[in-house]
């Protein structure tokens, strides 16, 4: 038997600003917060699924430099375009990580300026 993620645990200034951008993001729910400030979000049928949860858990700490890791989202309902522009509208920035321009992808930032992209592939919902 091999593992399987279940949570990406993700430290923020801002764990309540983050978990709505993410919500809306992925249609995900808030599944949970706890005592620290802590916020856990993922899919509506909870946490055990398929997708992996979110929690955003506060931190002071400072970033320094680029995260070592970065999530890559797919669009299940509409084309990468329109997708682009929803994100920019729900508080997104293009991000600029060294690409070339002739990416089929687009590189953003969340409202706390981590990297994540948005691929063009179609998955169902």
């Amino acid at each position: 038997m091999a593992c399987r993620i279940s949570e990406l645990v993700i430290d923020c200034r801002d764990p309540r600003r983050l978990a709505a951008f993410w919500c809306q993001v992925l249609d995900f729910v808030v599944l949970g917060t706890e005592d620290d400030g802590a916020v856990e979000i993922g899919p509506r049928e909870g946490f055990g699924g398929l997708q992996p949860t979110l929690v955003f858990s506060p931190s002071t700490e400072p970033r320094s430099g680029k995260l070592p890791l970065h999530i890559d989202v797919n669009v299940t309902d509409r084309d990468q375009d329109a997708e682009l522009e929803r994100l920019l509208a729900l508080g997104a920035r293009p991000a600029d990580v060294g690409q070339t321009g002739e990416e089929s992808w687009h590189c953003l930032a969340d409202p706390e300026g981590n990297e994540f992209c948005l691929l063009r592939a179609r998955l169902p919902a």
